[in-house]
């Protein structure tokens, strides 16, 4: 079993740098089994969403697992259609209820629609609660939304999760975020499978040199960046690979060759107002 990093939340907690998104893993047997293997693995942390519909197959597992519950950090995720503030708390309740725990490690907003704020001033009555243990955030939140949300809250968020990857390493959303502790959490960690990327002549080079592959280089650079990173796979030897990145380092030198790549490009850049029209005609299930 691999040991692996964690880093301090501003809440206090720590979370496991490396962990698994169920995002697009069929409830039932296919979510149970992937996150099952994840922890057999020395995965600790796990990340679903009210909106992947696969909540209950993550309890399951977490419960079979034989682990005890307070090693094991669950983030999920308040879907738009679960917005303000009573229907944020009572959605909270049945969250707990759907992934088998008494507490949440991580509760986010998945997206900046609706009333954010309403749902927002829930999460933090929820940590009050004991219902989530003091690490609330964001997740594709930037520019006023995100503003919004800084100025008003009253627990800081303890992370935001945003696409990030080498060729889009978000170094104003850094230093936006370095006086509220927020961490970042990388999703399309590997550029979303971008050959192009995978391919970079610095990638194949340091894979040679350390014995891995070029998606094992990028995910190391993500927990030396201090990012926390949950690449999804339901295949056991995926898994592996993706954790199996504790056992060395990148030089310095390394490291700033590796942020010559940044241009600012999104694999996901649709405009919020379109995706927006999308989101408010999706009602998960409950």
């Amino acid at each position: 079993m691999t040991k692996q990093t964690y880093v301090g939340l501003n809440s206090g907690y720590d979370m496991p740098q490396m962990g698994l998104g169920v995002f697009m893993i069929p409830e039932g047997k296919a979510t149970v089994e992937a996150v099952r293997t994840a922890l057999e693995l020395g995965y600790r942390q796990i990340d679903t969403a009210h909106a992947y519909q696969n909540e209950r197959s993550v309890g399951q597992a977490v419960k079979e697992s034989g682990i005890p519950r307070e090693d094991i950090f669950i983030t999920t995720k308040l879907w738009v259609s679960d917005y303000g503030y009573e229907k944020s708390l009572a959605q909270i309740d049945k969250m707990l209820e759907r992934l088998g725990t008494d507490y949440i490690d991580l509760l986010l907003l998945h997206q900046p629609v609706g009333d954010y704020l309403g749902a927002y001033h829930a999460m933090e009555e929820a940590v009050k609660q004991g219902k989530v243990r003091r690490s609330i955030g964001l997740s594709n939140f930037e520019g006023e939304a995100l503003d919004e949300v800084l100025e008003v809250a009253n627990i800081k968020p303890a992370a935001l999760q945003v696409e990030l990857h080498p060729y889009a390493t978000r170094s104003e959303l850094r230093e936006q975020l370095k006086p509220y502790g927020t961490r970042i959490e990388s999703w399309y960690p590997l550029g979303h499978g971008d050959t192009n990327l995978l391919n970079e002549a610095i990638f194949l080079d340091l894979a040679q040199k350390y014995g891995k592959s070029p998606a094992q280089i990028i995910l190391r650079w993500h927990i030396q960046m201090g990012n926390l990173v949950f690449p999804k796979s339901t295949s056991r030897a995926h898994l592996q690979e993706n954790i199996d990145i504790f056992d060395f380092e990148l030089s310095n030198q390394e490291m700033a060759e590796i942020a010559t790549l940044d241009k600012d490009k999104r694999y996901y850049d649709t405009p919020i107002e379109e995706r927006a029209k999308l989101y408010r005609t999706i009602i998960p299930r409950d």
